[in-house]
């Protein structure tokens, strides 16, 4: 039996964020620079994807660039620039046969023109589709996230939209990049790093987190298998104890 086999597929979380991690460190194992890493880091995700289809997974997050990833040497930052404009051209059309949905989180126009732009038509390509949606975090961090959603607020108080004392956790939600999106139940991270790296602070409130030691490049579909059969032995309580739970499934 595969471990494949193993996974309650009525069970598995809708939403799976990932941390990428690790692609500098497995380049320079090989030998190679920085880049080298992220470019096999894309077969990675490939396969991560593929593996999400097979499991019932309807979100799948990637932590692609962070707004502090701009504070990186300049000859690799121009180089992921490059990596993610080529993937997304290169892509684009299997993801559309394969009824993948993308779609973004982040500050989008901080980017380079020529990412703006085959992402628009990513989007616009791929918008009907009803498979797993890939969402990928791209220049995004969490704290300009709510950041922005403060100010959104405030904005609204000042202009007598609404109150003050109407402000509540909808409100909140509803400012945030991922509005549209469900809270990821599951949070990986690869690489044996044990952070969140401003990453989604607010939507991971009740995710249950899994960490590894695998360097992205070398993270591939049975590595996905491993952390959805990790999260599937945890009892997730919501604040509530074991007895609630049992009484109330």
């Amino acid at each position: 039996m595969s471990i494949l086999d193993e996974i309650d597929i009525d069970n598995t979380p809708s939403h799976i964020a990932i941390i990428m991690d690790g692609n500098g460190r497995w380049a320079k194992k090989q030998g190679h620079n920085r880049l080298f890493g992220h470019n096999f880091g894309v077969e990675s995700v490939r396969e991560v994807l593929q593996a999400a289809q097979k499991t019932n997974v309807k979100y799948l997050t990637l932590y692609a660039f962070s707004t502090e990833n701009w504070n990186r040497p300049k000859e690799e930052v121009d180089g992921l620039m490059d990596l993610l404009v080529r993937t997304i051209g290169n892509e684009v059309a299997e993801l559309h046969k394969s009824n993948v949905k993308i779609s973004t989180i982040g500050d989008i126009e901080g980017l380079p023109d020529s990412c703006g732009k085959e992402l628009s038509e990513a989007y616009e390509k791929t918008k009907n589709n009803t498979g797993v949606n890939l969402v990928l975090a791209l220049n995004y961090s969490s704290r300009w996230e709510l950041t922005n959603a403060a100010k959104n607020l405030a904005l609204k108080v000042e202009s007598g939209d609404i109150k003050v004392s109407n402000i509540d956790e909808t409100s909140i939600i509803s400012e945030l990049n991922t509005s549209n999106i469900p809270d990821p139940e599951l949070l990986i991270r690869t690489s044996g790093e044990y952070r969140v790296s401003n990453f989604l602070l607010w939507q991971i409130a009740y995710s249950e987190f899994h960490f590894t030691d695998v360097l992205w490049p070398d993270f591939k579909a049975n590595d996905l298998y491993e952390a959805i059969l990790d999260y599937q032995s945890r009892e997730r309580r919501f604040g509530m104890v074991s007895e609630q739970i049992d009484k109330n499934s």
